[in-house]
């Protein structure tokens, strides 16, 4: 009986790098620690859609590190009470609401974004006094460099004050407008460009996102 010799073939394929999660947005304890204002100084974001720029030393800490699916977003919010949520329902176009955005840095005009991808809106005031964290039915993808910002259509009470002017927070309202924190300034239209001009001090937005990377 003639024996048939046989050879296998093994192919060597690269390993895949495991997946990580990334809490966007997230910093260590902070001087002075990150506390929502109100309702004690009650101040608020309204009618804008904005992001952190740095705070202290950490700068671009609402960039995607890497490519990869937003599957959550988390916003801290102060207390306001009754009489802080009627008037600022009055003046602000409703009730406190908001969601998250994907911006895409422009390389012209300078600071100019795309708004690539959004979030629902949600209704916040069952969750003042919180830290409360909503997940997304359908999850964001977003690529590396990209912006995670909070669009909100009416006010939230997600700003952190008396920090040092080292940290700020950029917004979409016009050049002549960063005083008119009642006017209408949200970025809204997926597709759709705006020159984030306004630079806000001392301040910083209560909120982040969870992405999980591209393998």
């Amino acid at each position: 009986m003639a024996l048939i010799a046989s050879s296998v073939l093994v192919l060597a394929l690269p390993a895949l790098a495991p997946a990580t999660i990334t809490e966007v947005g997230v910093l260590g304890e902070t001087t002075p620690a990150t506390v929502p204002s109100c309702p004690a100084s009650c101040e608020v974001v309204s009618r804008t859609t904005g992001f952190q720029v740095k705070v202290g030393s950490a700068r671009n800490l609402l960039s995607a590190p890497r490519t990869g699916t937003i599957v959550s977003w988390t916003i801290n919010q102060g207390k306001p009470n009754a009489t802080q949520i009627k008037f600022l329902e009055s003046n602000e176009g409703g009730p406190a609401e908001a969601g998250i955005a994907v911006l895409a840095p422009q390389p012209k005009p300078n600071l100019t974004y795309k708004l690539v991808a959004q979030s629902p809106m949600v209704k916040l005031q069952p969750y003042f006094g919180e830290t409360a964290q909503f997940p997304l039915e359908a999850t964001i993808p977003i690529k590396k460099g990209y912006v995670v910002a909070l669009t909100v259509p009416t006010w939230a009470p997600a700003l952190a004050l008396n920090f040092s002017g080292a940290t700020s927070w950029r917004a979409s309202r016009p050049r002549s407008g960063c005083r008119s924190t009642s006017a209408q300034s949200v970025q809204t239209v997926v597709g759709s460009t705006t020159q984030y001009y306004c630079l806000y001090q001392t301040a910083r937005l209560t909120y982040s996102a969870t992405e999980i990377s591209t393998p």
